[in-house]
């Protein structure tokens, strides 16, 4: 049996926000330089790359037809919630994009399991209320930063249910595999971005003109990993928690290296989002 104070699962968890939020910021600064669907097809590749050699040395079976048909619906879910993101970390919109999707990706579990089993726990419904508060406030600009701040809200919302719902379908896979599913999920994501191209007649994007791009790729699903790794040695629901502080490590970035711009009410709101993420994955 696990302990939740295992300090191995502590660092692995809050490793894994670390990565996560990391990898939003470059993909968000890479998507500065050409479409979010060419960065979503690029990670998606780096990613393949390096899930791939860890699914081989786990020495996992071939999952069955059932867990690639989830897998794969979690990957485009997965894949329309990060171009989401990206657009919206793109356009400088961090404090806003970055709280709001972490918070809506924690709700949807919730609220749909409110309505296939139970209403959610009191924390959930706490959480759920500092999250309406928290975005609320990280949308508080002044006057000529209105439009931009509402942009950046939708597409939050956009990518949080995009993540919520990856919650919810890779949690459909079998329990017996680990890495397999992650393959199909990033499969799923590099078809999603190319088919995206192909309709909107763009050319594919090569491997070496957007080396953010790979990065991010690399990032995200190392950060998925040290997840994985957190949930095994300490209890699901802490790993969920650190792993949840990924936003205020995106927005921190953004603040120190772009010098975006972020008001007290906005820096509150920050607070609550991480806060209420906490609260919903109790």
């Amino acid at each position: 049996m696990t302990s939740s104070t295992n300090p191995f699962g502590i660092f692995a968890g809050l490793a894994s926000a670390l990565i996560w939020g990391t990898g939003d910021f470059v993909g968000g600064v890479a998507t500065r330089r050409s479409s979010q669907f060419k960065v979503v097809a690029l990670s998606a590749l780096a990613g393949i790359c390096v899930i791939i050699p860890a699914a081989i040395l786990a020495g996992e079976s071939f999952p069955s037809g059932e867990t690639i048909a989830w897998s794969l619906a979690a990957g485009i879910s997965g894949a329309i919630g990060i171009a989401a993101l990206y657009q919206g970390l793109a356009r400088g919109e961090a404090a806003t994009v970055a709280p709001t999707s972490a918070v809506v990706a924690a709700a949807v579990p919730v609220l749909i399991g409110s309505v296939l089993e139970s209403l959610p726990a009191p924390a959930d419904m706490i959480g759920i209320l500092f999250g309406l508060v928290g975005i609320w406030l990280v949308s508080s600009t002044s006057s000529d930063r209105q439009v931009p701040a509402r942009s950046g809200m939708t597409l939050g919302i956009l990518a949080g249910a995009g993540f919520g719902a990856f919650f919810v379908l890779i949690a459909q896979v079998d329990e017996a595999v680990l890495f397999t599913p992650l393959v199909f999920v990033k499969v799923a994501a590099l078809i999603f971005g190319v088919v995206v191209l192909l309709i909107q007649r763009n050319r594919l994007p090569s491997l070496t003109e957007n080396p953010l791009a790979l990065l991010s790729g690399v990032l995200d699903t190392g950060g998925n990993l040290f997840f994985l790794v957190a949930s095994r040695a300490t209890s699901l629901a802490v790993a969920t928690i650190l792993a949840s502080m990924y936003p205020a490590v995106t927005v921190a970035l953004s603040v120190v290296i772009l010098h975006e711009p972020v008001n007290r009410r906005q820096g509150l709101g920050v607070i609550l989002c991480v806060a209420a993420v906490g609260l919903i994955s109790l």
